[in-house]
């Protein structure tokens, strides 16, 4: 049977519906200071040095000058009844994502993990934004939250809450989606886009 796709009028409904329920994150970012200001400041207080090192780690910057501040490694869509692991790596071609996609089964349940490094300073407020279109029309944008995070060796990762796929025959379809990776200073570590596909199941 074919699938049925929604017409123009229904995404709009779609979008609006989401548009709704967002809100807006009232957030103020702080003053920009290097890791050696801060390591700097108050050097002299006992206190506040166990603080910074509890806070920051013994922070390792990375010693190579071409290597980006934030390195935003892999995306992860993590479902415990996907038949595969389903990753991105964000370090090679991002042009081929366009020409490929992932297949989610509708209704499951998914969450999206983002796998990332900072090499040199202290940044602060990350975000990661994800805007979903469907034939060209924005239904969904969601802004989440990461933090802010100082440099080290390891990487760190950041995962979204539970999300449901969309089920029904009109949910069904392929969906294209424009991730970014930003922070409090408008910085755009990494922009990328990609493709979801619901289907009733995983091989159908």
């Amino acid at each position: 049977m074919a699938e049925q796709e929604p017409t123009p009028e229904q995404l709009a409904a779609i979008a609006a519906a989401n548009e709704d329920s967002e809100g807006g994150v009232n957030y103020k970012p702080p003053a920009q200071k290097s890791l050696q200001e801060i390591q700097e400041l108050d050097k002299d207080d006992e206190s506040l040095r166990k603080y910074k090192e509890a806070l920051l780690g013994n922070s390792q910057a990375s010693t190579d000058p071409a290597a980006a501040n934030v390195q935003v490694v892999r995306l992860t869509l993590l479902c415990d009844a996907a038949p595969n692991p389903l990753t991105l790596d964000l370090q090679g071609d991002l042009e081929a994502f366009k020409k490929q996609t992932f297949v989610l089964k509708e209704g499951v349940e998914y969450k999206i993990k983002i796998t990332f490094k900072v090499n040199k300073e202290i940044v602060s407020g990350l975000k990661y934004i994800q805007q979903t279109f469907r034939k060209g029309v924005k239904i969904d944008k969601s802004d989440y939250m990461v933090g802010s995070y100082g440099p080290r060796p390891q990487e760190y990762e950041f995962v979204t809450p539970l999300e449901e796929a969309p089920k029904g025959l009109l949910a069904r379809g392929t969906y294209n989606i424009k991730s970014k990776f930003t922070d409090d200073d408008k910085c755009d570590h990494l922009s990328w886009e990609w493709n979801l596909t619901i289907k009733k199941d995983w091989k159908d």
